[in-house]
């Protein structure tokens, strides 16, 4: 069969069973599973001790297949909310299965998440990477894992991960999202070890397949992608599914590239509970009735390797331990409120899974005081220097993003730095911000350090879930498993304006849950807050403005291989006693200027989360008035939280009203005079001032 043949494999339903699987054990969890959608749907959902159920019947027998065939330390799986059988295969808990449908306390969650939501770091085991609420957001994490598998066996020369593979779940429905097809462009370019599994069930809750995919069949769409290996069959007939099984694994396992492997199995009750199914006919219920594999199963495997006795001592034992769990489970207490604060970011306690330090990983001595060196450098350089410098004592650090590799991106900070690291570690990407954040966060899961690029702030748009998913990892999976990295976007105006590539809006990130935020207006602080991030246990949002990159008042002298900046500590760039004024990025130069006539505390935040809210309110205290300034819209823009916590912590000791100067609520203008009307000048700061300084 050729690299991208499609194959369509025949019934053989009198095959003896493959010798190669453990059918009692696959059919033990096919009927754990169905007792476990058993009790939810009779008893724990009317109950209301449930409260999101998503039955696997139907899906079941083939996921527990594929998950029998996970067996390598560094092979991963990624699935989605119908995925728990897949769970069951890999060994995880059935009290915690069913605790984290409960939200009880332990599990996957912690009660943080829904139970249907899972992640599974299993020590020693295939780890199922953590799931997402939205669909198709789990392809592209799991190409980054496999990009991981190829790096750690190629460049860093790793005996476990030499034949590993990194393997995605998706339905039918998925393959219409930008996921899918990011992480199909990934996978087939690169030629990574990943298996995409997809079970088409034919609907996407009530929406027919055809209306995904023309002709309803993604396989058939896809058979002559190249680089694609691509299998199709039914899930629901237990020979040619491990058949199917088998030759899709191999394949990958034996370093051919890619494969894709589509199976039909029936969607057996609704999408969840809750959906009644009126939109299918009584004949096609009863023909999707008229599949299920676990009668199949049954037939396959009696008598011809068990007996009826046996099979219903099986069936015996499955009810049995799903009832121990559920009294387990229920035996569960609800996390302590209060708890929920926790794991937002890192705190000391070392998650299980993602991220450098869970690989060894200890950071060089630093130095929190710059020691300067040589002349004043501009930020560009600077920021160049120190990827430069990480990625020379660091073989975890990879850089990557549209046009970075030979080009040394559009604005030329990664500029020789695939000449002299290798394309394995400086390496461009197709035009997927989706694919670019969505890679990185299966780089860092697998314990590699990776710096993704958006080119402009703009274009960050398309990987706003990923963005989301990764910053929350840490909290909704408890601290088991977490995604570090940093997310390196320029931004904000340069010379002129436009809605495309002159857009801030930092307040997005800082709405993020889980990511720290890094502003720096300056050569030094760039440094040492790049630095800080490259090192440490947080995905880091890092932010450079792109008027700042070569800016005369920019400009610093290198402050050393080890100066690090602590986030969330601001500086004072002006010291006076008669007002404060806060900051950041190309706001600071003018608002030192404008403060040259008048006593005042400037303030350049330099991070936004955390912000330094001590220095902020100590300055307010004194000065007793407050203005804050900030190229972003006004409305909903980040000064507006700088001014309620001023309010509600300082109040009483101001002079004046907290005032902002911000951005209308405009895009960003392109002509020269617009532009400079729009953005806070020197002139209307200065004005500003006088204000509040009067008032």
């Amino acid at each position: 069969m050729s690299e991208s043949g499609f194959a369509m494999a025949s019934r053989t339903a009198f095959d003896s069973p493959d010798p190669d699987y453990d059918w009692r054990r696959i059919a033990y969890l096919v009927n754990v599973s169905r007792a476990l959608d058993k009790l939810e749907e009779e008893r724990l959902v009317p109950e209301r001790k449930v409260l999101y159920q998503f039955s696997a019947r139907g899906h079941d027998m083939a996921q527990i297949m594929l998950g029998s065939r996970l067996d390598r330390p560094k092979d991963a799986a990624c699935g989605y909310y119908r995925s728990r059988p897949l769970l069951l295969a890999l060994g995880v808990p059935l009290e915690d299965a069913l605790g984290s449908a409960m939200g009880r306390a332990g599990g996957y969650s912690d009660g943080r998440d829904i139970g249907v939501v899972f992640n599974y770091p299993n020590p020693g085991g295939t780890p199922a990477l953590p799931m997402s609420g939205g669909v198709g957001a789990q392809y592209t994490p799991t190409a980054g894992w496999a990009q991981a598998i190829d790096y750690y066996r190629t460049v860093l020369k790793s005996e476990p991960h030499r034949d590993s593979i990194a393997v995605v779940l998706g339905g039918d429905a998925s393959v219409a999202a930008n996921g899918f097809w990011a992480a199909l462009t990934i996978a087939t370019t690169q030629k990574l070890p990943m298996l995409f599994y997809i079970e088409d069930n034919q609907y996407g809750i009530s929406v027919p397949a055809t209306y995904q995919t023309p002709g309803g069949d993604i396989a058939r769409n896809l058979a002559s992608f190249g680089n694609l290996h691509v299998l199709s069959g039914d899930g629901t007939e237990p020979a040619e599914a491990a058949r199917l099984l088998s030759e899709a694994v191999g394949h990958v396992r034996g370093g051919a590239g890619p494969a894709l492997l589509r199976l039909t199995v029936p969607r057996l009750q609704g999408h969840s509970f809750q959906d009644t199914q009126t939109y299918k006919s009584q004949e096609v219920v009863a023909s999707e009735w008229a599949r299920d594999p676990l009668p199949k199963l049954r037939s396959y495997l009696v008598p011809s390797l068990l007996s009826e006795e046996e099979w219903a001592q099986i069936e015996s034992d499955a009810g049995e331990a799903v009832e121990e769990a559920r009294a387990a489970a229920e035996a569960r207490g609800i996390a302590d409120p209060e708890t929920v604060l926790a794991n937002v970011f890192y705190e000391g306690e070392m998650q299980q899974v993602g991220g450098q330090w869970t690989h060894g990983y200890r950071a060089p001595p630093s130095n929190e005081t710059p020691r300067p060196e040589g002349q004043r450098i501009n930020m560009v350089t600077a920021i160049r220097r120190t990827l430069d410098r990480e990625l020379e004592i660091n073989p975890r650090v990879l850089l990557f993003g549209e046009d970075i590799g030979p080009k040394g991106g559009v604005h030329a900070v990664t500029l020789g730095l695939q000449e002299k690291y290798g394309i394995e570690r400086v390496f461009d990407t197709s035009l997927s911000e989706e694919g670019i954040v969505g890679r990185a966060v299966g780089l860092a899961l697998a314990g590699l350090m990776p710096v993704p690029e958006i080119q402009f702030r703009k274009y960050a748009e398309p990987a706003l879930e990923q963005i989301n998913d990764c910053g929350t990892m840490r909290w909704r999976t408890n601290n088991r498993f977490a995604a570090p990295m940093v997310l390196r976007i320029p931004g904000g105006f340069f010379k002129v304006g436009d809605p495309w590539h002159s857009q801030t809006n930092e307040v997005q990130f800082v709405h993020n849950p889980g990511w720290l935020v890094a502003v720096p207006s300056n050569a030094e602080d760039a440094v040492g807050l790049l630095r800080s991030g490259l090192r440490g246990n947080d995905p880091v949002v890092f932010f450079e403005h792109r008027s700042m990159l070569d800016d005369a008042w920019a400009r610093r002298p290198y402050p050393g291989d080890d100066f690090v900046l602590p986030f969330g500590r601001a500086k004072k760039t002006r010291e006076g006693d008669g007002i404060t004024i806060v900051t950041w990025g190309a706001m600071v130069p003018r608002c030192e200027e404008a403060a040259r006539d008048f006593s005042a505390d400037v303030i350049d935040l330099r991070t936004l989360m955390p912000w330094d809210k001590e220095m902020v309110l100590e300055s307010v205290r004194r000065t007793r008035r407050c203005l804050i300034v900030h190229e972003d819209l006004q409305t909903g823009g980040f000064g507006g939280e700088i001014a309620a916590v001023v309010a509600d912590q300082a109040f009483l000791d101001l002079d004046a009203p907290v005032s902002r100067l911000t951005m209308p609520d405009i895009p960003s203008p392109h002509n020269m005079v617009l532009l400079n009307w729009a953005v806070p000048s020197v002139e209307k700061i200065r004005a500003k001032i006088d204000e509040l300084v009067s008032f």
